[in-house]
């Protein structure tokens, strides 16, 4: 992963090379590869978070540079004797990136749903040496969130596989959460009001999936997968969602396309 230099900045991991490390720590992405195999909903289990770091290093735009961001933001929002939550933590990469990022001594909490995807998360944190307090719970977000004396909370890609049901129960407490001065980081795909240029953006995104090696069946097969499991709001339903829970200031700091970071601040 990236390192500091003497400032305690993060320094760039370029995405060939995040790529190239995500492979060799796990495996390579060839889950929907076989044409016959169907595409049943997707699922965060122990064959997805065997090759989970490959398969968002290739599908995600730019996910070394926004993981390089979030911990950017975290370092200048954390504040001592204090709470870093990271709620969707999956693999534990977004930990990585905060752990090198952050100087402050703040207690870390990774909270994910998957078993499989939080046991992937502690073998990443033990072979790069985290030493700092580091709590990874598994809950499903679903049935709430226990977010306390919380500097800094991230949602690196995972209010989108909430049910729009719960997002602003789920939003509303990560807001309580959060202490004064608090930054919730919100990273999501989207979806456009405008139908032409929704459409561009998708045949734009699935152009940098086949740049990154994925076939056509691939493509494919995933999109199907994940039709039921992963809801896109538009930009301005997001914005709308964190303004209305009481966060003070809400600002773009990450676009391409039909992918955006926002970070919001109480």
């Amino acid at each position: 992963m990236s390192g500091k230099d003497r400032g305690g900045k993060v320094q760039p991991l370029l995405a060939e090379e995040a790529r190239a490390r995500a492979v060799k720590n796990t495996g390579k992405d060839e889950l929907f590869s076989d044409r016959n195999s169907g595409a049943a909903d997707f699922r965060f289990d122990q064959k997805t978070a065997t090759v989970f770091d490959d398969m968002v290093n290739r599908s995600v735009p730019f996910y070394a540079e926004i993981q390089r961001m979030t911990g950017e933001m975290a370092a200048d929002f954390a504040a001592a004797g204090s709470n870093l939550f990271d709620l969707g933590c999956s693999t534990g990469t977004t930990l990585l990136y905060l752990d090198r990022a952050v100087n402050q001594d703040v207690r870390f909490v990774g909270v994910d749903n998957s078993a499989d995807m939080l046991a992937k998360a502690r073998e990443k944190l033990k072979a790069q040496g985290v030493t700092r307090a580091c709590d990874l719970v598994q809950a499903d977000l679903h049935q709430g969130v226990l977010v306390e004396n919380a500097s800094v909370a991230v949602m690196n890609l995972t209010l989108q596989f909430i049910r729009p049901l719960y997002r602003e129960r789920v939003i509303k407490q990560v807001f309580e959460g959060l202490n004064e001065h608090g930054c919730l980081l919100l990273v999501e795909k989207q979806t456009l009001s405008d139908s032409l240029l929704n459409r561009l953006f998708i045949r734009y995104y699935y152009d940098m999936k086949r740049r990154n090696g994925y076939s056509e069946v691939e493509i494919a097969q995933k999109r199907e997968a994940l039709e039921n499991v992963l809801i896109p709001y538009r930009p301005e339903e997001n914005r709308e969602l964190l303004r209305s829970v009481g966060f003070r200031y809400v600002e773009e700091f990450f676009r391409w396309y039909n992918f955006a970071g926002l970070i919001a601040v109480k």
